[in-house]
């Protein structure tokens, strides 16, 4: 595994927030506000993006639009931010009329970018694939990194590589193919088009992230309109998209900003999408601008834990030790995140924490592991040469319960809470350890794992439940149920930036 002092643990052999320049949603912040033009113009989008939908495919997740009448085919722009939360291959925007008539998908297909066009209803076999360059090395393998892919048409060009640019984070991609002169792509016409999913089939969603999800119908745009390079850090990061007047009737800017209505159409042409299996609860704060830590996929042992919304719900299968490690490591700080039972049943033998990143995340579950551990009534655990529990008072828990956990790396302090109430304040787990792993410039990243079946979900900031009051840290972010203990702050790249 590759990981990054207080920073994204990414895949094994992949440098942190991808395989692009710079770690999308790294270090800046931004307080612009959208502000919208005419029908007939293009809006202005915000350079903060402050929401994103969350696509959960074991729920079937998707959005869909039939537009009301064609709109140009052959020369139109794609943008949008995406974060993956599993490596299955998952549909991104995709078309298809009735029965096997024209239809395409833009897909990742085995970690790559994939375009497929069947305008004919001809098997798949004769279909055109235009794919990203396998010699180009750029698979987007990266679950704790947000991307920006602009896809860029216009097939009037009489040069081939100009009738379609694809760009990642600001780069344009060799594709192994083009489309022919004039070829009429099926999209922006009056048939179903679907987001995360490919429409009229099943098993074929994706899973993670989508922000700032837009089509210019009618021009061709490189990814200077939507996006710049930060001139102090490197970092490819949103911008203020310009005023495009001669857009198409069938262009649409999803922000994801109403939470009522997630496929809503900010941008004024009331090209709406129908939600399906999407609630309130799936918009998330996560973004491209402020990156939450999540659960990360790559990095579990046993594999036995399902892990869901966005890689933030556990659910354990079997009777041994299964957990994961969380996609933000720091190694100095104070930090909090919620932990919520969600399952009514075996609710014990739940720990969640932190645990070190420099040792096999496979080789025990309790292993340099300190937290608060649902067993017997509580205890607060410290694993370093030996398991080290306090005195199991803290009471018995329930499906709905929500624990905090409230870690001080520099003092070597934990302190946990139930429903708000504190039941353990700035317990010294560092006079407990024997070996001080968990001191002196360690690693360390959140951590949960259990022993059994039920379910459990994590909430770093950006919760995958319903919160009735709302906190968020001394610095305004994050989504709590209850207070944010002073000084202490959410797990996203901001705060880390700052903090860890």
């Amino acid at each position: 595994m590759s990981r990054k002092n207080g920073g994204i643990i990414g895949p094994a052999n992949t440098p942190v927030g991808g395989l692009f320049k710079g770690v999308a949603g790294g270090v800046w912040r931004m307080n612009d506000v959208a502000n919208f033009v005419s029908n007939s113009q293009w809006p202005k989008a915000p350079e903060n993006i402050e929401n994103s939908c969350r696509f959960d495919d074991g729920s079937s997740d998707y959005l869909s639009q039939t537009f009301s009448s064609a709109g140009n085919q052959r020369t139109f722009t794609i943008s949008f931010w995406f974060k993956r939360s599993n490596l299955v291959n998952g549909n991104i925007y995709t078309y298809q009329g009735a029965g096997n008539e024209i239809r395409s998908e833009f897909i990742i297909f085995n970690n790559y970018l994939k375009i497929v066009f069947n305008p004919t209803g001809s098997s798949w076999s004769s279909d055109m694939i235009v794919r990203s360059s396998a010699g180009n090395n750029i698979l987007f393998k990266d679950t704790s990194a947000w991307y920006h892919v602009v896809m860029a048409f216009d097939t009037t060009q009489s040069t081939e590589a100009n009738r379609l640019k694809v760009y990642v984070n600001g780069d344009q991609q060799t594709m192994s193919a083009y489309p022919s002169l004039n070829f009429d792509t099926g999209y922006n016409t009056a048939i179903e088009h679907g987001i995360g999913t490919y429409i009229h089939a099943t098993n074929t969603f994706f899973d993670g992230y989508f922000a700032e999800f837009c089509v210019i119908d009618g021009l061709q745009l490189d990814p200077t309109s939507f996006g710049e390079t930060d001139t102090a850090t490197g970092i490819w990061k949103p911008k203020k998209i310009g005023t495009f007047a001669s857009a198409g009737t069938n262009s649409f800017y999803l922000d994801f900003k109403d939470s009522s209505n997630l496929g809503n159409d900010a941008s004024g042409l009331n090209n709406d999408f129908t939600v399906n299996n999407i609630t309130s609860i799936d918009q998330s704060t996560d973004s491209c601008v402020e990156n939450y830590a999540t659960m990360n996929p790559l990095y579990k042992f046993n594999y036995n834990l399902t892990l869901s919304d966005g890689n933030l719900s556990a659910a354990g299968s079997q009777n041994q030790w299964q957990g994961a490690s969380g996609s933000i490591a720091i190694n100095t700080g104070k930090w909090f995140y919620e932990a919520k039972f969600t399952s009514a049943t075996d609710i014990i033998n739940w720990a969640v924490g932190f645990m070190g990143m420099e040792d096999s995340v496979y080789t025990n579950a309790t292993r340099n592991f300190v937290g608060f551990y649902n067993y017997d009534g509580g205890e607060i655990w410290v694993a370093d040469s030996g398991h080290t529990p306090t005195t199991n008072d803290y009471g018995t828990f329930s499906n709905g319960d929500i624990i905090g956990i409230a870690l001080d790396y520099d003092n070597e302090y934990i302190s946990v809470y139930k429903n708000g109430s504190a039941i353990v304040t700035n317990f010294d787990y560092g006079a407990v350890g024997t070996s001080s792993y968990l001191k002196n410039g360690k690693v360390i990243a959140p951590k949960v794992f259990n022993y059994g079946s039920g379910a459990i979900s994590l909430n770093f900031g950006n919760p995958p439940y319903a919160i009735s009051s709302g906190n968020s840290d001394a610095n305004g972010h994050g989504n709590f149920e209850y207070s944010v203990p002073s000084g202490y702050f959410a797990l996203n790249t901001s705060n880390l930036n700052t903090y860890g």
